[in-house]
């Protein structure tokens, strides 16, 4: 059979926390997508780079799938391993690389930049508050 999949519709794939539902990992994920109101824009790019962000991001492959954008197979490092061109018919017959082990980013999520943020935070104010007055 096939192994188990996150599907995402359209823009889903832009959502970092929307991906992968939580519980058990998939070993890949698979966007369709309906990029035709971009037009000729960077809209199509965008969205493949997104593609790309969020299968380096979790570690797993995607298929995109797209009826007017860019479809194409992405590895696991965010790699182009195929690819259909804008406003292009066709198929490609790829095989499916293998997932990573859970990134940091699917450990942790967005714990530690939040942390970061907090940590600079505090520490700006806590500076502010030893300068002399006047």
């Amino acid at each position: 059979g096939l192994p188990p999949f996150s599907p995402l519709i359209c823009y889903e794939m832009i959502f970092p926390s929307e991906v992968v539902a939580q519980g058990r990992r998939p070993d890949w994920m698979l966007q369709v997508t309906n990029d035709a109101w971009f037009g000729a824009f960077a809209g199509p790019q965008q969205h493949l780079a997104q593609a790309r962000i969020r299968a380096i991001e979790q570690g797993l492959p995607v298929i995109r799938s797209a009826n007017t954008g860019i479809s194409a197979a992405i590895d696991a490092y965010g790699r182009m391993i195929a690819q259909i061109p804008l406003d292009t018919d066709g198929y490609r017959d790829v095989r499916l690389t293998a997932a990573l082990p859970p990134t940091p980013y699917v450990r942790f999520g967005d714990v530690p930049a939040m942390s970061l943020v907090v940590l600079v935070f505090f520490l700006c104010t806590r500076r502010r508050g030893l300068r002399p007055v006047g």
